[in-house]
């Protein structure tokens, strides 16, 4: 049986959470310019964060075409999000927690910002998986 590699499931979840990072983004930047009298320097600093978020989604997109990847299913749960893929023939599936959503979308997106995300633990230290060789 074929398992994914944790390089395969790490696009796989950037994939998934960049969109959802980047619709966050426009509920904000609508809400900041209805709601402030000088939105423009916040909607400034939202729209270059999307921009890098998008520019992320599509490197991610690249090399998941690279590596024979391909998302062909998405299923909103209510405990989560389901995502049906195919990693280089094999039928593959991820369910991504609420919980793990919202965790890891502040931390992409304070990253996105500009803020010091140094605080927060990658996975690998989190849970001692070892790092994944570089190609």
């Amino acid at each position: 049986m074929h398992k994914a590699e944790s390089i395969d499931n790490h696009l796989v979840k950037s994939y998934l959470l960049l969109p959802l990072i980047l619709s966050a983004f426009e509920r904000d930047a609508s809400i900041i310019s209805a709601q402030l009298r000088t939105p423009s320097p916040y909607l400034e600093v939202l729209d270059t964060a999307a921009s890098a978020a998008t520019a992320d989604l599509r490197d991610i997109r690249t090399e998941m075409r690279m590596r024979g990847i391909k998302v062909y299913e998405q299923h909103k749960l209510p405990h989560g999000l389901e995502a049906k893929f195919i990693c280089r023939g094999y039928h593959e599936r991820m369910l991504l927690l609420n919980e793990l959503i919202a965790a890891q979308a502040g931390i992409h997106m304070r990253r996105y910002l500009g803020l010091d995300i140094s605080a927060f633990r990658n996975e690998q230290e989190q849970y001692g998986i070892k790092p994944a060789p570089q190609l």
